[in-house]
C-alpha cells in the first residue's frame, strides 16, 4: 500500500505513515495539498514550519510510457508563494517501487549541524551525518554516495547554492546513467532542503517488487494505446527524439519571440548557432549522444549527451530553456560555453532559466560584458566559494536587480520569466501573471496553440482567445503533474481525439477505481484550488498578477506589446475557482 514517509530533521528521526486524508493523491496534487494542509501560508519559507516534500505521481514506477515524474513542492523562498517543480531522473522510479508516494522533510535543525544523508531501501530508512559532502557539488557528492551505497541507487541532492540557502537554488536529480544533470529548479526549492541540513536522499530498491497494477490485462491494453498516441505525433514521436527541446530555438526565434538580450528583442541573430539543429550535429560529429531518456520508460528520448571536443562529458540535457537563458538573452552564442554553464549550474545546483536571467542583469549593471561566456562561467564559480557577489548571483534576478540598482528585470511574483516573449506569445504571457506558481511556461503552455498549432490555434499576436486557453491548460498542466507522466505527453494527448481518455484509462487499471475524463479535469481544478487559496493566505492579490512595466515597449519584429488589463486576467482564476 502506498505510504508517507517523514524524516523530522532536527530530531533525525523518521515514521511512516498510511495515505490517510492524502489517498488517491500523487505528484503535484499531493505536494500542493500537504502544503495547503500543513504550512502556515505566512510562514517564512526556510522556517521550521515549511515543509519540503518529493512526491511520485499516480503512474510513476508503472510501465506506461513516460511516467517517471517526480514533483518536489514547497513553500518558496523565491516567490513566498506556493511551488511544485517536476523532475525526471530515476529517483522517482525506485521510490514508487518501495510503495512510498512521498517523502516528507520536516522542522530544521539548528544552523551549525552538520548536513546529512538519508538512505531508503527495503530494511528501512538509515539517517547519517555527512560533514565529508559539506560543500560539494551535486557531481562529486552523487560520486561518493554512488561508490558507498551502489550504482543503482538513486540520488536527489542539492549542491553549494542549496546549501547557502540561495533563493535560486535547484533539487538535483540522477539520470539513467548516474548523472546528477536532471533539476526541479524554480521556485528555489533546494534553498528549502539546505534549511533542513539534507545533503541528499538516496533510493535503493534493489530487490522490490514491481509497482502493484490493480488490473494488469486492462493496463496492458492502456498502456498499448499509450504508446501508439506518443509514436504517433510528430513532436513526441519525430521532432524532440531528433533534436531534443532546443528544435524550439529557430522555431521561436522564427516567430519573433526568442527574448533576446534581456528582453530587448523577439530575435537573436546567431540563433542557429545555438539551435536544437546545431546542438545534435555537433553531438553527432564529437562522438556524443543525440537522443536519451531522462528517466526510465521514456520513449521520446529527448535528452542528449553533449561532449567537448575530444569526446568528454560536458553536460546532459541541455535544454531549450537553459539554452535560451543562458545564450540568447544574455547575447552568448558559443555552445561549450553554454555546455559549460549548464554543467555549472547542476553542479552548483542553480536553476538555469533563473540564473540566466541573473546574468543578463549583472550584465545590465555592468559587471561583465554582454556575451561573454568565460566571464559568466568565472562569475557563477564565486557561488561555489560563498564570495558575496556570489551570494547575490545564487539569490536570483529580482535580488541582483536590487543590489546593483537595475530595473529591467523578467519576473513575475519573483520568478524570472522562461523562454517566449509574452508580448509576442500572448498566451503564454497570461500563464506567467495568473499562475500561482509564479513566472513558469510550464504552468500553462499556450505555445503549443500559439506557435506550434498543437490542439488548436489562437493567434500569438492579439489578445483574443488567451485567456480561456491559459486557464484550460493551467488545469490540464496541474492533471499531468499529478500523474508522473512527463508534461511533453501534452503535444500529443492534445491532438489525439481519445488522448485524455487514455490518461485516464491508465489511472483506472494502476489503482483498479473507475476514473474518467472528467476526473482528469477535477484532479487539475483541484490543485490549483488548493495552490490559489494558499497564495490567497500568503498575501497575494490580483496585484501580484502583472508584468514588470517595460513590457510595454515594443517588441521587434511585430511591435507588440503587453495589453492585458488586470480585470481581464482574473477570469483565469475565476474561471478556475468557480
Amino acid at each position: 500500500m502506498p505510504r508517507i514517509l517523514r524524516i523530522n530533521t532536527r530530531e533525525r528521526t523518521f515514521r511512516v505513515e498510511p495515505m490517510g486524508a492524502y489517498q488517491g493523491l500523487g505528484g503535484r496534487s499531493l505536494t500542493s495539498r500537504i502544503v495547503r494542509t500543513e504550512v502556515p501560508a505566512t510562514c517564512h519559507p526556510l522556517s521550521k514550519a515549511n515543509r519540503l516534500i518529493a512526491a511520485v505521481g499516480v503512474l510513476t514506477g508503472t510501465p506506461a510510457a513516460n511516467a517517471g515524474r517526480t514533483s518536489v513542492g514547497a513553500k518558496s523562498p523565491l516567490t513566498g508563494g506556493i511551488k511544485e517543480a517536476n523532475v525526471g531522473g530515476v529517483f522517482g522510479t525506485k521510490l514508487a517501487r518501495l510503495d512510498y508516494t512521498a517523502v516528507v522533510l520536516e522542522d530544521k535543525p539548528d544552523p551549525d549541524t552538520d548536513p546529512c544523508t538519508i538512505l531508503i531501501n527495503r530494511e528501512g530508512v538509515f539517517i547519517e551525518n555527512a560533514p565529508h559532502l559539506k560543500g560539494l557539488g551535486t557531481y562529486h557528492a552523487a560520486e561518493i554516495l554512488h561508490e558507498k551505497y551502489g550504482e543503482k541507487t538513486g540520488i536527489m541532492v542539492i549542491g553549494p547554492a542549496g546549501e547557502q540557502m540561495n533563493l535560486a537554488a535547484s533539487v538535483q536529480f540522477t539520470d539513467l546513467d548516474g548523472r546528477p544533470a536532471r533539476a526541479a529548479g524554480r521556485g528555489g526549492m533546494g534553498a528549502v532542503m539546505g534549511s533542513k541540513k539534507v545533503k541528499a536522499i538516496v533510493v535503493d530498491s534493489t530487490g522490490a517488487d514491481p509497482v502493484t497494477i490493480a488490473d494488469p490485462e486492462r493496463f496492458k491494453q492502456a498502456t498499448k494505446r499509450w504508446t501508439e498516441i506518443l509514436k504517433g505525433h510528430p513532436v513526441t514521436g519525430e521532432g524532440l527524439p531528433a533534436y531534443g527541446t532546443a528544435i524550439l530555438v529557430n522555431i521561436i526565434n522564427e516567430a519573433g519571440a526568442l527574448p533576446t538580450q534581456n528582453f530587448r528583442r523577439g530575435r537573436f541573430e546567431h540563433a542557429q548557432e545555438i539551435s536544437g539543429e546545431k546542438i545534435a550535429e555537433t553531438i553527432a560529429r564529437r562522438g556524443g549522444v543525440v537522443k536519451e531518456g531522462c528517466m526510465p520508460g521514456c520513449i521520446i528520448q529527448c535528452s542528449q549527451c553533449y561532449v567537448d571536443e575530444s569526446g568528454q562529458y560536458l553536460t546532459s540535457g541541455l535544454e531549450y530553456e537553459t539554452v535560451w537563458a543562458l545564450g540568447a538573452n544574455t547575447l552568448i552564442k558559443d555552445l561549450d560555453h553554454l555546455a559549460a554553464l549548464d554543467h555549472r549550474c547542476d553542479d552548483l545546483g542553480l536553476d538555469t532559466i533563473e540564473t540566466g536571467n541573473t546574468i543578463a542583469v549583472a550584465m545590465e549593471a555592468g559587471i561583465l560584458p554582454w556575451g561573454d561566456g568565460k566571464a559568466a562561467l568565472d562569475l557563477l564559480e564565486k557561488v561555489r566559494t560563498g564570495d558575496p557577489l556570489g551570494r547575490i548571483i545564487g539569490n536570483g534576478a529580482i535580488f541582483t536587480g536590487a543590489a546593483y540598482g537595475v530595473d529591467r528585470v523578467a519576473a513575475v511574483k519573483g520568478q524570472s520569466l522562461p523562454a517566449y516573449d509574452p508580448r509576442s506569445v500572448k498566451g503564454v504571457g497570461v500563464t506567467y501573471v495568473t499562475s500561482p506558481m509564479g513566472g513558469d511556461h510550464t504552468a500553462g503552455y499556450a505555445v503549443a496553440q500559439n506557435i506550434l498549432k498543437v490542439g488548436g490555434d489562437v493567434d500569438p499576436l492579439t489578445k483574443e482567445g488567451q485567456v480561456e486557453l491559459s486557464k484550460n491548460l493551467q488545469i490540464a498542466t496541474a492533471a499531468i503533474d499529478s500523474t508522473g507522466l512527463c508534461l511533453f505527453v501534452a503535444f500529443a494527448v492534445l491532438d489525439a481525439a481519445d488522448g485524455v481518455q487514455a490518461v485516464a484509462d491508465l489511472i483506472a487499471a494502476r489503482t483498479g477505481i473507475p476514473f474518467t475524463v472528467d476526473d482528469v479535469v477535477a484532479v487539475g481544478t483541484n490543485t490549483l484550488k488548493d495552490e490559489f487559496s494558499f497564495n490567497r493566505d500568503a498575501g497575494f492579490t490580483s496585484h501580484h498578477d502583472r508584468l514588470p512595466d517595460f513590457f510595454s515597449e515594443p517588441l521587434e519584429p511585430h511591435n507588440t506589446v503587453w495589453d492585458f488589463r488586470e480585470e481581464e486576467l482574473q477570469a483565469v482564476k475565476a474561471g478556475i475557482l468557480e
